[in-house]
């Protein structure tokens, strides 16, 4: 079965926008934060805002205090005016398509011009522009509502900018036989339109259809009038709860399209749960395999063992003969880590992997003891080797731990930053860091053979798991964001941080020879050429939407490190 996600779907610029917005102001200020009417037409999106005591508020009071937030609809002048009179300092995240037809709207109606509005009366954008129509504005929703307004001296015609395409060509049609003078202004949003003509393809070519957003939402609605007009089986669905998988696995060909108000988890959830049931009707050594694979993943088990694999990359890279103590302990060490983390941070992992995190809930007993007996295991081995190794594991271990760890109080309220997680982008930087050192740099120095080699390696390994991680930080950026992290993408943008990516991706490709040719590393290095121009190429399959963030991308890029160690192997052999 293959599952399409158009492009397209999810949050749209006007909606990120306004959601990062509010959620900027909730991580700066102390400020009570409401916005003027719900932000958005999705449901869970305002209930996690909610969970941050960002409320709603449809009616002005007379006194008001705090930071107010204009939602990506817009509002009428006089209700803005009404929000600085009431003591609010008021927040405008109105769309920057939505402020477009404001501004004509509002300088024709000073002109003397009739404004028709193309849109649903009772929609937030819609009364907003209703306002600055200066009384003179005139709501349609049909062509029968058209043909039923009076003649106007002079008009002009707008839309509202999620309305329907196809509807708003035929009143341009019609405007042109019949009202040449009328003015008439395409002000659809071009993410709606090519949403919707995206949507029109996509549901043509697969077998079924789901269409992924607010039950009230109305441009949700239209994608899924657009689809039911195709006569493809489609759901309509807000949440993975409301699917209903029955008669979809036997599809070939699934397509999935979302409301511009739908945030990424949600869709990610969907696709996961269509996964899930793809391989649960099947037989059962595939059902088997998906299983296994699932636990792998989230127990960090296979990313644990890919640690040793590439520990045994860097030892073949520096010269050095293999030495299994060394790669256990990188297992041990990975394992115990990132299991720590994942346990910590599960606040985030209920928006970026719904899965994850109630896999963590459901299992955080056993999973706390499996990573404190690695870790504990790891120091045993290092201590084994010696006193050195063991101090050098034990201070590596301390440091990962004082990641969550509160090294400021709590009560400090003039101290930002009272964790090492509170620096922004050091999640990212500290994991690639632990890595390096994991599996280079230690086994090197616990040898007493700590040279440039060793530091060549360690850098590049850093390199690589950097690129690792920050990838799946431009993945999981709503959740991020919106559990107040700040990751690297999220500093930079999605845009930048992609091609920072490829920048170092690029200098961890080219320096390999380089560093071979000069003899300060052994010459497999040109074989492990392979490792990042095959990271380009899964970014790059990513980036023109042939993989989705799904479990077969996960596993795929986790797989980079059993690469490495397949070609020290096979380098050994040969």
């Amino acid at each position: 079965m293959k599952v399409s996600i158009a492009k397209t779907s999810g949050f749209c610029m006007g909606v990120r926008r306004a959601v990062d917005m509010v959620l900027d102001a909730a991580n700066t200020h102390d400020q009570p934060i409401q916005t003027f009417g719900p932000l958005i037409h999705n449901p869970q999106v305002l209930a996690l805002l909610a969970e941050k005591n960002i409320t709603a508020i449809d009616a002005i009071p007379r006194q008001g205090d705090g930071i107010m937030l204009i939602r990506a609809h817009g509002v009428p002048p006089d209700t803005l005016a009404a929000l600085e009179a009431a003591g609010y300092t008021v927040v405008d995240a109105t769309c920057p398509r939505v402020i477009k037809v404001q501004t004509i709207i509002q300088q024709h109606a000073r002109q003397g011009y009739a404004v028709i509005i193309v849109g649903d009366s009772d929609h937030p954008e819609v009364i907003g522009l209703q306002g600055y129509a200066g009384g003179n504005g005139h709501v349609i929703q049909d062509m029968n509502a058209l043909s039923r307004l009076p003649v106007f001296d002079k008009a002009i015609i707008v839309a509202q900018t999620t309305q329907s395409t196809a509807l708003f060509d035929e009143i341009t049609q019609w405007a042109e036989i019949n009202r040449p003078e009328y003015k008439v202004f395409n002000t659809i949003c071009p993410s709606t339109r090519n949403r919707q003509a995206e949507t029109e393809r996509l549901a043509r070519s697969v077998d079924a259809m789901i269409v992924v957003g607010g039950y009230n939402s109305g441009n949700t609605q239209r994608l899924a009038q657009i689809c039911q007009d195709t006569g493809k089986p489609v759901q309509h669905v807000e949440t993975s709860a409301d699917l209903s998988t029955t008669g979809l696995t036997n599809a070939r060909h699934i397509g999935i399209t979302a409301g511009a108000s739908t945030p990424n988890w949600i869709i990610k959830k969907i696709y996961r749960e269509l996964e899930a049931a793809y391989y649960k009707s099947k037989g059962a050594p595939l059902r088997g395999f998906f299983r296994l694979q699932r636990l792998l993943m989230l127990t960090n088990i296979y990313l644990a063992i890919g640690a040793g694999c590439l520990s045994w990359g860097a030892t073949n890279m520096r010269h050095a003969h293999l030495f299994l103590p060394h790669t256990l302990i990188a297992v041990l060490y990975i394992f115990s880590m990132h299991t720590l983390n994942r346990l910590t941070g599960i606040e985030e992992d209920h928006y970026n992997d719904p899965y994850r995190a109630a896999f963590y809930e459901n299992n955080m007993f056993l999973l706390a003891v499996l990573a404190i007996v690695a870790g504990g295991a790891g120091l045993l081995v290092a201590f084994a080797l010696g006193v050195f190794p063991f101090l050098l594991l034990l201070g590596m271990s301390a440091l990962g731990l004082s990641y969550n760890l509160y090294l400021v109080p709590t009560s400090a309220d003039r101290f930002k930053i009272k964790r090492i997680k509170d620096i922004p982008g050091s999640k990212t930087l500290l994991i690639s860091a632990a890595w390096g050192v994991t599996v280079a740099a230690f086994p090197a120095a616990a040898a007493g053979t700590f040279d440039v080699a060793a530091v060549f390696t360690a850098v590049w390994c850093a390199g690589l798991v950097f690129v690792r991680s920050a990838f799946f930080d431009i993945m999981d950026m709503q959740g991020d964001r919106i559990a107040g992290k700040e990751t690297i993408p999220i500093l930079l943008g999605a845009d930048r941080a992609m091609r920072l990516l490829i920048y170092i991706l690029a200098v961890l490709f080219f320096v390999l020879p380089i560093a071979a040719f000069l003899g300060i590393i052994d010459t497999v290095g040109y074989m492990m050429m392979i490792v990042p121009a095959y990271d380009y190429l899964l970014l790059r399959l990513y980036k023109q939407d042939a993989l989705y963030s799904g479990a077969t991308l996960e596993f795929l890029l986790e797989s980079q490190f059993y690469l490495a160690g397949i070609i020290a192997v096979i380098w050994a052999l040969l």
